[in-house]
């Protein structure tokens, strides 16, 4: 579980591995969204749009990725990064 947790910690927070950042937050939430919503179809229909899924997860990635990288520098700034 502790494990489980630090994966979530170095995914949601930036360089310091402390200050939680609200553009990686988005970027969960709307994948987990986008999974619920084929999951849910896949439950009703049987078979989950594809094309669709596929499109978008990739415009959350391109637009979340672009929104991170944008970000970088306000980050807090650590000289020797956690590990």
């Amino acid at each position: 579980m502790k494990r489980v947790s630090k994966i979530f910690n170095d995914l949601l927070t930036g360089e310091d591995n402390k200050t939680h950042d609200i553009g990686r937050w988005s970027w969960m939430l709307s994948l987990l969204a986008v999974m619920f919503g084929a999951g849910y179809e896949m439950v009703e229909n049987n078979m989950p749009a594809l094309k669709d899924f596929a499109e978008a997860v990739g415009i959350i990635a391109g637009a979340h990725g672009a929104a991170v990288m944008l970000k970088k520098d306000t980050e807090p700034h650590v000289e020797n990064p956690p590990n």
